[in-house]
């Protein structure tokens, strides 16, 4: 059974079944055991990546759905480290969109990923969207090199995978805005991923991790790369993924070897570090009263 929209995307009937996948990839087992190997066995960390994984006229129903992000509820990031936009929770996702991402976040979709990563502990998927859903970034625009934050603040959760789908069609090589995995030295660029239409990449998520568009993106004034994005937590992660001291911490942005870093982002980064510390000797009463009385 499908469902019909009276909307812009009217003439796309939204499935409830695996018709959100392209053929090529209709059976999710034998897909994950054909590419688990080379997804392992990735470089510099597990990851992998698709082209043409899903029913092009879902990405495309999903793209005229995809907003602006400059409303005043979405999220703007504008530091030394990153200038990017991203929506909150699921109030932007269209009819189209929240149900694509809730067969992302469905149990077919999650034993794939199970399967397909290597990942022993149970895969569980984030409702919330904290730092997921829609992403943009804009002319100028750019995310240096990092690892992600490594727990959910709201479940206390573990972060394993980040699962990316790119929404930019016609999407040329010297926009730029490919997507970098670095090596753990910090010393190479080991993998790019362009950001073309309908490519969904994936990778394990760890401490050191660190991945990024870390150059100002240059297609024209009237285009942005635009992507989806979705991350997968479990209770508990292997000890070798952790580094002592980082337990619990925000996104570890990290300098390119021979870059110039910037006067604003080493100061910027020295001043997350203290905030981090600050937290960890703050009790987390008194924090939220100061955070109501500042209101």
């Amino acid at each position: 059974m499908t469902q019909t929209l009276n909307s812009t995307t009217e003439k796309f009937d939204v499935p409830d079944t695996l018709d959100f996948l392209n053929e090529k990839y209709g059976d999710l087992p034998a897909v994950a055991a054909e590419f688990r190997a080379r997804y392992m066995a990735g470089e510099p960390f597990p990851n992998i990546y698709f082209e043409d994984f899903f029913n092009p006229g879902i990405l495309e129903a999903i793209l005229e759905e995809f907003p602006d992000l400059e409303n005043k509820d979405d999220i703007k990031f504008h530091t030394p480290n990153e200038i990017k936009l991203a929506s909150r929770g699921e109030r932007r996702f269209g009819p189209v969109t929240k149900t694509f991402v809730h067969f992302l976040n469905s149990e077919p979709f999650l034993l794939f990923l199970q399967e397909l990563t290597g990942i022993d502990e149970t895969l569980t998927p984030d409702p919330y969207f904290e730092g997921g859903g829609f992403h943009q970034t804009k002319p100028g625009g750019f995310l240096k090199i990092h690892a992600d934050f490594n727990k959910h603040r709201q479940t206390g959760l573990d972060r394993r995978l980040n699962v990316l789908v790119y929404l930019n069609k016609d999407w040329l090589e010297d926009y730029g805005g490919h997507f970098e995995l670095w090596s753990r030295d910090m010393t190479r660029c080991v993998k790019k991923v362009p950001p073309r239409f309908n490519t969904m990449a994936l990778f394990t998520t760890t401490d050191f991790s660190y991945h990024g568009l870390p150059n100002p993106l240059t297609c024209p004034p009237d285009r942005s790369r635009k992507s989806l994005a979705l991350y997968y937590y479990s209770n508990g992660r292997p000890a070798n993924e952790v580094n002592a001291g980082l337990e619990d911490h925000t996104t570890l942005f990290r300098e390119r070897k021979g870059e110039n870093l910037d006067a604003k982002m080493r100061k910027f980064n020295a001043g997350q570090a203290i905030k981090e510390f600050a937290k960890e000797l703050v009790p987390p009463i008194f924090v939220r009263w100061v955070k109501k009385l500042l209101k």
